[in-house]
């Protein structure tokens, strides 16, 4: 089994990803949330220079947010810096884009944006929108080495409907979810397996990818003591955050509310209704998502809600859970690591090497 680490992106990345490759992981992955954390592809290149077997990747970029070419130049350039250890994680768009106050983009979006950013990686004149009009684009200069398009970049779909993960098996692509538990990861698993087979696809070419947030416990560690706040707390607060979207823009979650987690949605949502600017809640909604869990969120993110939403438990509690995704089928097992919290990496490391 494969494992990789969610990153946020900031200007000294490359430290984390460089640990990451010293520890085992095969996988780097940089947010790409523009208003939440740094530049990926600077990020990425200052770890292209600082390693030289991990592979590096976008977890993930949302295409509304920097035209299909440019997306194509900064992989181009990035394959020049590490041949063929690069990958593309893409989607419709939660952070990056709910941060901003808009919701997904279209699946038929993504995809156009997708054969455009491929077109261009193999080399072909193609056609495509800009500002307005069709128009024709290639890479002009592909010999003159100042870009890599000869190395692959291996294509990797965020998707969480059953929409999203027909277009997965459309494109014959690898697959990523995020998930809060064994059960949730197994009957996800089994469901992208049933998209991929009505697509005509052999199972043996289905790569899968499983995020899932976390800290690993000490021996008698609460689920909510500062450590696990930190380290766990952020992801548990994407819930509140989901909720509050819901509730204030009306933009649709995929996945369902535990019942045992309601309070604290309850409770967060009377206190996120009087967020200011009244015509941007979602402004102080997203502060600290993913990073942090913010003052006005602590008192809603309890054990209950960690536990609910993340991996976090001991040592031999999590290599038991992450045995059981791994004889479900999945691939590939990424754990985000909190801003401020990079020592994580430590504990998650020997949970790897259980598995080496």
């Amino acid at each position: 089994m494969d494992f990789g680490l969610g990153i946020p992106t900031s200007h000294d990345s490359w430290k984390l990803a460089q640990r990451a490759e010293e520890l085992g992981f095969t996988h780097a992955w940089f947010y790409d949330t523009q208003m939440i954390t740094a530049d990926c592809f600077v990020a990425m290149g200052a770890a292209a220079m600082k390693t030289s077997k991990i592979r590096l990747g976008t977890g993930v970029l949302v295409p509304s947010n920097r035209i299909a070419a440019v997306t194509a130049n900064a992989f181009a350039t990035l394959n020049a810096m590490a041949p063929g250890r690069l990958d593309f994680g893409v989607g419709t768009g939660f952070s990056a884009r709910r941060a901003m106050g808009m919701g997904g983009i279209k699946l038929a979006d993504m995809e156009e944006y997708i054969r455009i950013v491929y077109g261009l990686l193999n080399g072909e004149t193609l056609e495509t929108t800009i500002e307005g009009k069709r128009k024709k684009i290639r890479f002009l200069n592909p010999d003159a080495g100042l870009i890599n398009i000869t190395d692959p970049v291996k294509l990797h779909v965020s998707a969480y409907g059953p929409k999203s993960q027909t277009l997965v098996a459309k494109l014959g692509a690898a697959w990523k979810t995020f998930v809060s538990d064994v059960p949730g990861a197994i009957t996800a698993l089994e469901g992208m397996r049933k998209d991929w087979a009505a697509a005509g696809r052999a199972q043996s070419d289905l790569y899968t990818t499983v995020w899932a947030g976390g800290c690993v416990l000490e021996p008698g560690e609460h689920a909510d003591s500062p450590r696990a706040m930190a380290q766990a707390g952020p992801r548990a607060a994407v819930l509140l955050h989901r909720a509050a979207d819901l509730d204030m823009e009306g933009w649709k979650n995929t996945t369902d509310v535990p019942p045992s987690t309601q309070t604290s949605i309850d409770g967060y949502l009377d206190v996120a209704r009087q967020f200011e600017p009244a015509d941007a809640r979602y402004l102080m909604n997203h502060r600290g998502h993913f990073l942090f869990v913010k003052p006005e969120e602590r008192p809603f993110v309890n054990a209950e809600l960690i536990r609910r939403t993340t991996f976090t438990a001991t040592e031999q509690e999590l290599t038991q859970r992450i045995e059981a995704v791994r004889d479900s089928g999945w691939n590939q097992f990424v754990i985000p690591i909190t801003h401020g919290q990079e020592q994580a990496i430590e504990d998650w490391g020997r949970i790897r090497k259980a598995f080496a």
